[in-house]
């Protein structure tokens, strides 16, 4: 195939809408089912890229769930403890190692992921595809589909729903290309690799790194990669756990990021396991209730005459003396930052959400303030010399 028209661009009333390949070569990818739209395939091809290096990264299965061109979150195949499970609504599923990366990326930010465009590293086999059929999610790309696999997912939307199959050994061009106000702008692509041993010069008192926080450093890195600039990404054990994107001010990409952590972790409290949901509630609403009972917004889920419309009894509030206990025992927590540090408010902001290891590129003219303060707490930080902008 050499070219595919859109039904538009960005918008409706962008039109013609196609994508095509310079050189005149086929386009790497084969359309299964569905038609895609200009935003599904902007976000397909950055989401592969962003499994397909994770994957050679850590050499275990990957997913990623991604909407408007960031992600939600990225996650490695590794197994689910029982509270997560039920966190993810998985707990009664078998799940192959490519459907825990799935569950633990879909689960991550269960809001931000409705209607989102999921990427697997590996073949997508019926576990995960089975998963995949009861989220509201607008396709999926993947270097191939188990037959059974293919068929539950070409159920979805009426039919509808985008699959697309990328050839894994497709290599692009080494230099990029795209059009502003009619202005070709032309740069290399960004080819460095995330490794190991870019978290090499740790400059803060605490050098010790376990295993894990390698692991997820390097995820929170790849993860920020292809995440629209600013951005900030929290990871914990094998998965992006708050990704705060496209801020102007790198304390407000930190804010954001775990305040998502935040809502991770206490998706997890007991309180939140054991809500009563009314038997009728869908999916989607109940992600929406369990958001305003974390986070207690304008409508206040456990309040007089309104508690009846989702829950078959009253529950207990989430206070937040509950929220602060369950919070103050968070640890181990890997922060990834795409450019410097420039002021330490970043660093005491990321504590509250247990943050124990950090890797930013370093750079800042405020280096040593932001070292003292790591230091202040008991923080490893590396500064990689690698900064991640993506737009």
């Amino acid at each position: 195939m050499k070219q595919f028209e859109l039904k538009y661009g960005c918008n409706p009333n962008q039109k013609p809408a196609l994508i095509y390949m310079n050189d005149g070569k086929d386009l790497p990818i084969e359309i299964l089912n569905g038609r895609p739209g200009y935003i599904n395939f902007l976000d397909a091809f950055n989401s592969w890229q962003l499994v397909k290096e994770l994957k050679k990264a850590t050499g275990l299965p990957c997913a990623a769930s991604f909407k408007h061109v960031s992600p939600t979150s990225a996650a490695v195949g590794l197994p689910l403890g029982d509270a997560l499970k039920k966190a993810c609504f998985v707990e009664n599923d078998s799940l192959s190692p490519l459907a825990c990366a799935y569950a633990r990326a879909r689960g991550t930010d269960r809001m931000c992921s409705f209607g989102d465009w999921v990427a697997l590293s590996d073949e997508c086999d019926l576990s995960t595809a089975l998963l995949i059929k009861r989220e509201v999610s607008d396709g999926v790309i993947a270097p191939g589909y188990a037959p059974d696999a293919l068929e539950v997912l070409k159920t979805k939307r009426k039919g509808g729903y985008n699959i697309v199959r990328i050839d894994a050994s497709y290599v692009p061009e080494p230099t990029e290309t795209k059009q502003v106000f009619g202005v070709t702008f032309s740069q290399g692509r960004n080819e460095v690799e995330i490794t190991p041993d870019i978290l090499n010069n740790i400059v803060t008192q605490n050098k010790t790194l376990p295993e894990s926080a390698v692991r997820d450093r390097i995820i929170s890195l790849i993860t920020l990669k292809y995440t629209q600039s600013n951005s900030v990404c929290f990871a914990f054990d094998g998965q992006a756990i708050g990704v705060g994107a496209g801020q102007q001010s790198r304390i407000h990409c930190t804010r954001l990021a775990g305040s998502k952590a935040d809502t991770w972790f206490l998706r997890q409290h007991e309180k939140v396991l054991s809500l009563p949901f009314a038997p009728d509630l869908s999916r989607p609403d109940r992600d929406n209730v369990i958001d305003g009972y974390i986070n207690k917004n304008e409508e206040d889920v456990c309040a007089d005459g309104i508690w009846q419309k989702y829950f078959s009894v009253r529950p207990d509030p989430l206070t937040d003396e509950d929220k602060a206990l369950w919070l103050a025992g968070r640890d181990g927590v890997s922060l990834g930052s795409d450019a410097f540090f420039p002021f330490s408010d970043n660093i005491d902001r990321a504590k509250k959400s247990g943050v124990k290891y950090v890797a930013q590129p370093g750079g800042s003219i405020r280096d040593d303030a932001v070292i003292a303060c790591c230091d202040k707490y008991g923080m490893a930080m590396a500064f990689t010399g690698i900064r991640l902008f993506h737009h």
